[in-house]
């Protein structure tokens, strides 16, 4: 598979893919409780998505902004926060998760938003270091999983 395509999840279908790839990633393979991968900031997140090229859903990711990125940014004005970004196991090794982090960047830019944080998983760190991302406090767990909080400028 080389062929896929990144958006922002506009559509009902375009959510119900990204949500798909969330619980195949998050819930199944990580044991994430289901009840703690869903939450209220869904509702107004940006969502993207990458799809295969009959539409299979592969990959997703999400941007909250304003109010809903306080809490998760410390506070910072004009710094979204990208979360949620997964890869479905068949499709990694693809380039995904770099289309999927700039895509949610492009949405942020779009919101006039100045920088991106994101709560890294540990196991993920290499991945946003080379995507400019810079760590900073200390490692914390999240969900049972060790996570580091990183940030770019925009």
């Amino acid at each position: 598979m080389s062929a896929f395509l990144v958006r922002e999840a506009v559509t009902e279908e375009d959510r119900r893919a990204a949500f798909a790839v969330r619980r195949e990633v998050f819930v199944g393979e990580q044991g994430v409780p289901e009840e703690i991968e869903y939450d209220a900031l869904d509702a107004t997140a940006v969502h993207v998505v990458a799809l295969g090229p009959d539409g299979t859903p592969l990959g997703a990711g999400r941007l909250l902004f304003g109010s809903d990125a306080v809490a998760r940014t410390g506070g910072a004005e004009g710094v979204g926060s990208l979360g949620r970004l997964a890869v479905t196991r068949a499709a990694r090794g693809l380039g995904l998760g770099a289309a999927l982090v700039r895509a949610v960047e492009e949405a942020a830019r779009a919101r006039g938003l100045t920088a991106v944080d994101l709560h890294a998983q540990t196991h993920a760190l290499g991945f946003y270091l080379r995507l400019g991302y810079q760590a900073y406090g200390e490692e914390y767990l999240e969900a049972g999983i060790p996570h580091q909080a990183m940030r770019r400028p925009l």
